[in-house]
């Protein structure tokens, strides 16, 4: 027979208007059995490590059933979803087996039943790699940079880099992959120790406290007198109209988010769009998805660097379900110190 046991999950009341705070979100008790129903070709996970990331404010948005890129949908009374690191307990496909660690799209709850199909991958290199890491910098943030920035940003060495919400998930390792490119990287943030992360443990050359910047249009002459070659997208508004003023001639700028306007009742408008036109800049929105099949090349280009000490990675780590809902509402206030992680059990 079966084994029984408690299953702890993070449950999405209602679906909300602008950033989530924590009392939409609740912690529900029941209990799952460790088994995949016979005949059935899902995969019964335990979930180790659960991504906190910006996309899974956008599905508590949804109306009920809306699907989305990644195939998620949220449903109020229903434990909310993402992206996580888990080991395999039971398998109903031929591609999994008990004991196999994966990471992909799960649940946030202790254990998930999901379809195979949302695995990304099962993970081969563990040795002297943090688990953890396939939240972030080995996972969808990381293939989300490397994608951004070479196959969207078509980045050439020595060029101008800019990134926004530079000390994230994302931004840290764009930055860094632009620095192994030997190009000149200038990075913004939101308090003076992201700042001092980004120049002193990332390796930018220059960072700046955007909210310290009155002007930023003259904040980024004075790092980029000769103009942005690439320009990654994270935060949109007043600094994507600055930015535009300063892009180069060709220069190209990957939009992975606009984090500034997600709360916002009116959007901002963009008042410096003619500059696409006039220096003829390529803009063009992304997603991780678009790049899944990247993920083996970018594996052999990330883990070389990684062992050898050419790549950081900060984590900011919550420990248990419970402190979930924190840790992801923390996100849209710039809590996080770095890739913001959930630790459901350690393994």
């Amino acid at each position: 027979m079966a084994e029984v046991v408690r299953n702890k999950r993070v449950v999405l009341r209602n679906y909300v208007t602008g950033f989530p705070k924590e009392s939409d979100m609740e912690i529900l008790e029941g209990t799952i059995t460790l088994k995949v129903p016979e005949g059935s070709k899902e995969v019964l996970l335990k979930n180790l490590y659960l991504s906190c990331d910006p996309f899974m404010r956008n599905l508590m948005n949804k109306p009920q059933g809306t699907e989305t890129s990644s195939g998620l949908t949220y449903t109020s009374g229903s434990a909310i979803g993402g992206f996580g690191v888990s080991k395999v307990i039971d398998s109903g496909s031929p591609d999994y087996k008990y004991g196999d660690l994966v990471w992909g799209l799960t649940k946030w709850e202790e254990y998930s039943l999901v379809p195979s199909s949302q695995i990304i991958s099962k993970i081969q290199h563990t040795d002297g790699v943090p688990l953890s890491y396939y939240t972030g910098i080995l996972g969808m943030p990381g293939v989300t940079a490397y994608a951004g920035l070479f196959e969207v940003g078509s980045l050439q060495k020595g060029e101008r880099v800019f990134v926004s919400a530079a000390s994230g998930a994302v931004g840290q390792l764009v930055g860094q992959f632009a620095k192994l490119t030997d190009c000149y990287v200038v990075g913004s943030a939101g308090s003076k120790d992201k700042v001092d992360l980004l120049k002193n443990k990332f390796g930018f050359d220059e960072g700046f406290n955007y909210k310290e910047e009155p002007d930023l249009n003259a904040a980024l002459k004075r790092y980029f007198p000769e103009g942005i070659d690439v320009y990654f997208e994270n935060v949109g508004g007043k600094t994507l109209d600055a930015v535009l003023l300063n892009m180069r001639v060709q220069g190209r700028i990957p939009a992975c988010g606009m984090i500034s306007q997600y709360n916002l009742t009116q959007p901002e408008g963009v008042t410096n769009l003619a500059n696409i036109v006039y220096k003829k800049i390529r803009m063009q929105g992304f997603h991780f998805f678009d790049y899944v099949n990247l993920y083996p090349k970018f594996l052999e280009f990330v883990l070389s660097h990684l062992k050898e000490g050419k790549i950081v990675y900060v984590e900011d780590i919550a420990e248990g379900l419970e402190n979930g809902p924190a840790a992801l509402v923390g996100l849209f206030s710039g809590r996080n110190f770095g890739k913001q992680v959930l630790l459901v059990a350690p393994e």
